[in-house]
């Protein structure tokens, strides 16, 4: 994983250029705010946030941004195999789940504590719901 983590942060641009499109379609469909996306990509500043929307290509593309937008994929790759209807997969993340992960809250509310170990954790969780990495 090391290894092709270096090769995708030594291409930059050309993966940018695909990835960050990706993550704001999938923000689209979950209907995640300015400031939940900025969370999730770990930015902090809102005009970050608008020039990756408008420019991808120009994104910086970091260690920290390749691991949050990895998670982000397979959260959604996962729901969409156990939940193949669209609507229910992109409303699963703003429904209380009473599982002790998520202590009756959405699991939104899990991921956007802003730490990359909380998307971890709603990863490993849907992995695991469906069987297998």
């Amino acid at each position: 994983m090391i290894a092709q983590a270096e090769q995708l942060l030594q291409r930059g641009s050309s993966v940018t250029r695909s990835l960050l499109p990706a993550i704001f379609t999938i923000f689209s469909q979950w209907r995640l705010t300015g400031a939940q996306q900025m969370t999730l990509l770990g930015l902090s500043n809102e005009k970050t946030l608008y020039n990756w929307k408008s420019q991808p290509e120009k994104a910086k593309l970091t260690r920290d941004l390749l691991e949050r937008a990895s998670y982000i994929l397979g959260i959604y790759k996962s729901l969409q195999i156990l939940l193949p209807d669209q609507v229910l997969a992109d409303q699963w993340l703003a429904t209380p789940n009473d599982n002790p992960l998520f202590n009756g809250t959405a699991p939104l509310d899990r991921i956007l504590a802003g730490q990359v170990v909380d998307l971890a954790v709603v990863r490993d969780f849907l992995d695991a719901e469906r069987g297998g990495w």
